[in-house]
């Protein structure tokens, strides 16, 4: 374990396991275990796994403990609706007020990305580059509402990810890696440079809606071009 004994670090390092596949879904989070990996005070991890939980990562009842969330195909279907919506707004605002820097920005993130899940592709495992492959796939995706104009959107996509990530995350489901994700980034990427907003949310929508339940798409298409909503 990481020589980490400060609150931030210690949320940091569990926010990271969970969200990378490090936790069985509703796996048990013992305070005791935990305390003596992190050298740490029992308080310190109550703490930090009730911060966690309201974060939506950890899950907490009275006598029984804490866990970490477990996995829903209708939490899923819901993560991923609102991923969507955030999404699709946030790459609207940031194509309307970005400039050079953000296209440079978005270019340099998508390099990064399609250089690494190429890799994946032809090696056939994502299990060793999870932490740089996550990390890219986050700095993707986030540079591209990063211009949005609203820290509030900003966290609160940063919020819907982690959680839809720890859905998607488990060695189960490929650590949630899709050989088409190449491909679909790239046309995400096609879309925000040439400012065309309709398809920006069409690319968006495409990319995610493999997460939603059959038959119960999202409202959020590319039909809604006529404006940011926030």
């Amino acid at each position: 374990m990481k020589d980490k004994t400060g609150t931030p670090d210690i949320y940091e390092d569990l926010r990271h396991r969970l969200i990378t596949g490090q936790f069985v879904p509703g796996q048990k989070l013992k305070p005791d275990e935990l305390r003596g990996a992190y050298n740490c005070s029992i308080n310190t991890v109550r703490e930090v796994l009730l911060r966690l939980s309201s974060a939506g990562l950890v899950g907490f009842q009275d006598q029984r403990g804490f866990r970490a969330r477990d996995s829903s195909v209708r939490h899923q279907h819901e993560l991923t609706q609102m991923r969507i919506l955030l999404e699709q707004e946030g790459a609207v605002l940031s194509m309307r007020r970005g400039g050079l820097a953000w296209e440079a920005r978005l270019t340099a993130a998508h390099h990064k990305l399609s250089h690494i899940e190429s890799q994946i592709a032809l090696s056939g495992q994502v299990e060793p580059v999870l932490d740089v492959w996550c990390a890219a796939e986050w700095e993707f995706h986030e540079t591209l509402l990063s211009d949005c104009g609203s820290d509030l959107m900003r966290r609160t996509f940063a919020s819907i990810y982690d959680q839809f990530r720890q859905q998607l995350v488990t060695r189960e489901r490929n650590y949630g890696y899709f050989p088409e994700n190449v491909a679909e980034h790239q046309r995400i990427v096609d879309a925000a440079l040439a400012r065309d907003e309709a398809l920006c949310r069409q690319r968006i929508h495409e990319h995610l809606s493999r997460n939603l339940l059959p038959g119960a798409e999202t409202d959020a298409p590319a039909a809604r071009a006529s404006g940011a909503a926030w």
